[in-house]
């Protein structure tokens, strides 16, 4: 690595991220995933246990004075906002004070909302923490998306990060069966059944916690903000252990990277770089974002009134079906992830959100028809949200990887606010009104505007989406302190040139 000083800071080349992007898959990279990944169950937990318990919280001996719409309306809601807030909060400290420092933070404040969620004594109180619960999760979709992206090998980052996201669903499984047992009052008083899932949360976040102090900071961001020693240290650190894994020397790493180092990127050229300089890298964000978060609601919103009103399912069941859904969920990104990687993210943005859209429309049409069951409407959502979550997962790596390493954090943050409030605001209270009237054709209309808006993302990913596949980030989207340094050199040359001539 070499050093030169310049007048905005230290000018300094480096082969960090190539040595990064050159290692072989290895213990410390499942560190890297299971220290960073499983909060995505922990929101999974969240969400589907909120929704799934309401009827017990709105019970007179819960020990809590809340109706049942004021659980999956305005603490929803909350938990929505709180997301938003979060994300954007989050994620401009993110940028400026690092990967760890902030997946640190928004987990202890994950943990902390959720246990005081748990000894909840009041209406008010129990919707604060929920707010401030989704505060933390927001931050963490901003913090983790970035580290994993800046630390996971260029030829495995579209599986793992497809696969970390889709494991939001492991958590969805698990609070379908969860509040199944939280629900018997056989087992737990009424009052404490509801408590004990939230406590769960708390308990599996502190475990979380301490898995994490041993993942490092992002040296790529070190690099930038002049912590360039530190950089060094942590990556050699690193090729240390997967040697004395795999028993043997690495091969050099090839490419380096120029960089004037800075602090921190004012809003300003942040937003010229993403809506300027990206303007079609956001238009593609936009349109994933919002197709995702629409289908999604089209389907799982209302999905156990919809099992109730049109299939007789007793409501103590729905968590069954809900499970069953939650796992084809996870399987799409499981399994189609590689192809991701290999096949190439283009053919596989595009194909995942048309086919999902696709069936969708298929399943809508069946449905208009009289020609499904329960039973046969959860095969048909298992198919469509295969292919769905595939696609919604890519929306994450997508705008994690298509823009500067400087805007990284605020970028995911901001589209993943914008798909949530799409998702978790305007979608409800659009298709609670058309799937709660009971008519068939209202859940039909809602089931093809979802897949409508998929199939028209399908369509700008097949035009924009970015062939980001194996490639460094630094060459996907080059850092906006990079320096061109043939140019330099050549100046830097002249400079001489004119010096010894005088």
């Amino acid at each position: 690595m070499t050093t030169a000083h310049a007048a905005t800071g230290r000018t300094v080349t480096t082969n960090v991220p190539a040595r990064l992007d050159r290692l072989p898959w290895s213990r410390w990279h499942w560190t890297i995933v299971i220290g960073l990944g499983t909060v995505w169950i922990l929101d999974g937990l969240e969400v589907t246990v909120v929704g799934n318990i309401a009827s017990r919280l709105s019970e007179p001996d819960s020990g809590l004075p809340i109706t049942s719409g004021q659980v999956t309306g305005i603490a929803a809601a909350l938990y929505v906002a709180g997301a938003c807030v979060g994300a954007l909060f989050w994620g401009r400290l993110t940028d400026i004070w690092g990967r760890k420092k902030l997946f640190m933070i928004t987990l202890a404040v994950y943990l902390a909302a959720t246990a005081l969620t748990a000894v909840s004594f009041d209406t008010w109180w129990f919707l604060l923490f929920r707010f401030l619960t989704g505060f933390g999760i927001g931050g963490e979709y901003a913090a983790i998306n970035s580290a994993i992206d800046e630390l996971i090998p260029a030829q495995y980052r579209g599986r793992v990060d497809l696969m970390i996201n889709g494991s939001f669903w492991l958590g969805a499984v698990g609070g379908s069966l969860l509040s199944i047992v939280a629900l018997n009052t056989d087992i737990f008083a009424a009052d404490v059944g509801w408590r004990l899932t939230f406590a769960l949360g708390a308990v599996l976040a502190l475990v979380i916690l301490l898995v994490r102090r041993h993942v490092p900071e992002s040296p790529r961001w070190l690099m930038i903000h002049g912590r360039d020693g530190e950089a060094e240290r942590i990556v050699s650190s690193i090729e240390q252990r997967v040697e004395e894994e795999k028993g043997e020397r690495l091969p050099p790493a090839e490419g380096e990277i120029t960089i004037h180092q800075r602090r921190s990127v004012t809003f300003l050229e942040i937003g010229r770089t993403v809506f300027s300089d990206y303007r079609k890298r956001a238009i593609l964000g936009f349109a994933l974002f919002i197709g995702q978060a629409f289908l999604y609601n089209a389907i799982t919103f209302g999905f156990g009134a919809i099992l109730t009103t049109f299939f007789d399912v007793p409501s103590g069941n729905t968590g069954y079906y809900f499970a069953v859904i939650a796992i084809g969920n996870f399987c799409g990104p499981l399994l189609l992830g590689k192809l991701f990687d290999t096949v190439g993210r283009r053919v596989m943005i595009s194909s995942t959100y048309l086919l999902s859209g696709l069936l969708l429309f298929v399943t809508a049409w069946l449905f208009d028809h009289g020609s499904l069951g329960a039973g046969t409407l959860t095969a048909c959502w298992c198919a469509v949200l295969f292919f769905a979550s595939a696609g919604a997962s890519s929306a994450y790596l997508t705008v994690s990887e298509v823009f500067p390493m400087e805007t990284r954090a605020m970028s995911i943050a901001f589209f993943y606010a914008i798909g949530t409030a799409a998702g978790g605001i305007s979608g409800p209270l659009l298709f609670a009104d058309l799937t709660g009237t009971g008519q068939v054709g209202d859940t039909v209309l809602a089931f093809q505007i979802g897949a409508g808006l998929m199939c028209a993302a399908g369509l700008v990913a097949a035009l924009l989406a970015v062939n980001a596949e194996r490639r460094s980030l630094e060459d996907v989207a080059k850092p906006l302190t990079a320096a061109a340094t043939k140019a330099r050199d050549a100046r830097q040359r002249k400079r001489d040139s004119r010096t010894a001539s005088t």
